[in-house]
Protein backbone atom coordinates (compact mmCIF):
# COMPACT_ATOMS: atom_id res chain seq x y z
CA UNK A 1 0.00 0.00 0.00
CA UNK A 2 1.11 3.54 -0.36
CA UNK A 3 1.21 4.48 3.17
CA UNK A 4 3.50 0.83 4.08
CA UNK A 5 5.37 2.43 0.96
CA UNK A 6 6.19 5.75 2.46
CA UNK A 7 7.20 4.49 5.98
CA UNK A 8 9.39 2.29 4.53
CA UNK A 9 11.49 5.32 3.48
CA UNK A 10 10.51 7.39 6.07
CA UNK A 11 12.64 5.03 8.82
CA UNK A 12 15.62 3.42 7.29
CA UNK A 13 16.76 1.23 10.76
CA UNK A 14 13.26 -1.38 10.70
CA UNK A 15 14.73 -3.72 8.28
CA UNK A 16 11.29 -3.26 6.28
CA UNK A 17 10.81 -1.38 3.18
CA UNK A 18 8.31 -2.32 0.84
CA UNK A 19 9.76 -0.53 -2.01
CA UNK A 20 12.98 -2.20 -1.62
CA UNK A 21 11.19 -5.78 -1.56
CA UNK A 22 9.26 -5.18 -4.27
CA UNK A 23 11.86 -3.69 -6.09
CA UNK A 24 14.06 -6.86 -5.42
CA UNK A 25 11.11 -9.16 -7.34
CA UNK A 26 11.16 -6.91 -9.82
CA UNK A 27 15.13 -7.15 -10.44
CA UNK A 28 14.45 -11.30 -9.45
CA UNK A 29 11.55 -11.36 -12.00
CA UNK A 30 13.98 -10.03 -15.28
CA UNK A 31 14.60 -13.70 -15.99
CA UNK A 32 10.72 -14.68 -16.39
CA UNK A 33 10.90 -15.73 -13.10
CA UNK A 34 10.55 -14.81 -9.52
CA UNK A 35 12.42 -17.43 -7.99
CA UNK A 36 14.72 -16.16 -5.60
CA UNK A 37 17.99 -17.11 -8.37
CA UNK A 38 18.04 -13.51 -10.78
CA UNK A 39 19.48 -13.74 -14.04
CA UNK A 40 22.74 -11.81 -12.37
CA UNK A 41 23.26 -14.26 -10.18
CA UNK A 42 23.50 -17.61 -12.43
CA UNK A 43 26.06 -15.26 -14.55
CA UNK A 44 28.57 -15.81 -11.78
CA UNK A 45 30.82 -18.22 -10.27
CA UNK A 46 28.83 -18.22 -6.89
CA UNK A 47 25.67 -19.50 -8.34
CA UNK A 48 26.15 -22.60 -7.42
CA UNK A 49 26.96 -21.74 -3.76
CA UNK A 50 24.19 -19.07 -3.79
CA UNK A 51 21.54 -21.85 -4.64
CA UNK A 52 22.95 -24.26 -1.63
CA UNK A 53 23.24 -21.51 0.66
CA UNK A 54 19.76 -19.85 0.38
CA UNK A 55 17.93 -23.67 1.00
CA UNK A 56 20.34 -24.44 3.74
CA UNK A 57 19.93 -20.77 5.24
CA UNK A 58 15.94 -21.51 4.77
CA UNK A 59 16.19 -24.58 6.70
CA UNK A 60 18.50 -23.22 9.51
CA UNK A 61 15.63 -20.47 10.10
CA UNK A 62 12.86 -22.80 10.12
CA UNK A 63 14.42 -25.05 12.79
CA UNK A 64 15.93 -22.04 15.24
CA UNK A 65 15.47 -18.20 16.11
CA UNK A 66 16.93 -16.06 13.87
CA UNK A 67 16.53 -12.00 14.09
CA UNK A 68 15.71 -12.43 10.27
CA UNK A 69 11.72 -12.06 9.25
CA UNK A 70 10.28 -15.21 9.26
CA UNK A 71 8.47 -14.42 5.59
CA UNK A 72 11.99 -14.93 4.62
CA UNK A 73 11.71 -18.45 5.15
CA UNK A 74 8.45 -18.69 2.50
CA UNK A 75 10.25 -19.70 -0.41
CA UNK A 76 13.69 -18.43 -1.85
CA UNK A 77 12.21 -15.20 -3.98
CA UNK A 78 10.56 -14.01 -0.55
CA UNK A 79 14.05 -15.05 1.07
CA UNK A 80 16.40 -12.97 -1.61
CA UNK A 81 13.81 -9.70 -1.04
CA UNK A 82 13.84 -9.53 2.59
CA UNK A 83 17.28 -10.78 3.33
CA UNK A 84 17.73 -7.75 0.55
CA UNK A 85 15.79 -5.40 2.62
CA UNK A 86 18.11 -5.91 5.63
CA UNK A 87 21.05 -5.50 2.90
CA UNK A 88 20.05 -2.32 2.69
CA UNK A 89 18.76 -1.16 5.88
CA UNK A 90 20.60 -2.53 8.41
CA UNK A 91 24.20 -3.80 6.39
CA UNK A 92 26.03 -3.59 9.47
CA UNK A 93 23.96 -6.07 11.59
CA UNK A 94 23.62 -8.33 8.28
CA UNK A 95 27.12 -8.37 7.76
CA UNK A 96 27.56 -9.31 11.52
CA UNK A 97 25.36 -11.64 12.48
CA UNK A 98 24.67 -13.05 9.06
CA UNK A 99 28.31 -12.72 7.25
CA UNK A 100 28.24 -15.16 4.48
CA UNK A 101 24.55 -14.02 3.54
CA UNK A 102 26.26 -10.57 3.76
CA UNK A 103 28.86 -10.96 1.18
CA UNK A 104 26.56 -13.11 -1.47
CA UNK A 105 24.84 -9.96 -1.21
CA UNK A 106 27.31 -7.33 -1.35
CA UNK A 107 28.43 -9.13 -4.39
CA UNK A 108 25.55 -9.49 -6.30
CA UNK A 109 24.75 -5.78 -5.35
CA UNK A 110 28.26 -4.73 -5.66
CA UNK A 111 27.85 -2.62 -2.51
CA UNK A 112 29.72 -2.66 0.94
CA UNK A 113 27.16 -0.93 2.45
CA UNK A 114 28.00 -1.96 6.04
CA UNK A 115 31.52 0.47 5.28
CA UNK A 116 29.74 3.46 4.29
CA UNK A 117 27.01 3.32 6.85
CA UNK A 118 30.15 4.03 9.37
CA UNK A 119 30.33 6.90 7.99
CA UNK A 120 26.41 8.25 8.66
CA UNK A 121 26.22 6.17 12.44
CA UNK A 122 24.02 8.99 15.11
CA UNK A 123 25.67 10.53 17.48
CA UNK A 124 24.39 8.43 20.83
CA UNK A 125 22.14 11.84 22.53
CA UNK A 126 20.79 11.84 18.75
CA UNK A 127 16.80 10.02 18.47
CA UNK A 128 16.98 6.46 17.72
CA UNK A 129 16.50 5.82 13.96
CA UNK A 130 13.80 3.25 14.19
CA UNK A 131 11.79 5.95 15.58
CA UNK A 132 10.87 5.03 18.98
CA UNK A 133 11.88 8.79 20.23
CA UNK A 134 14.26 7.56 22.24
CA UNK A 135 17.55 8.90 22.54
CA UNK A 136 19.76 6.53 20.71
CA UNK A 137 22.27 4.99 23.37
CA UNK A 138 18.84 3.98 25.30
CA UNK A 139 17.64 2.28 22.49
CA UNK A 140 19.17 0.67 19.25
CA UNK A 141 22.82 1.87 20.01
CA UNK A 142 24.94 -1.13 19.96
CA UNK A 143 26.77 -2.05 23.46
CA UNK A 144 30.54 -1.31 23.13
Amino acid sequence: SKPDLHHGFSNDADKHNVGIHEFVHLVDMADGQTDGFPERVTKYEYCAPWFEFVHHKINEMENSSSNINDYATTNSAEFFAVSSEYFFERPKMLKKKHPKLYEYLSQFYQQNLAELEADVAPKKNAPCPCGSGKKYKRCCMPAS
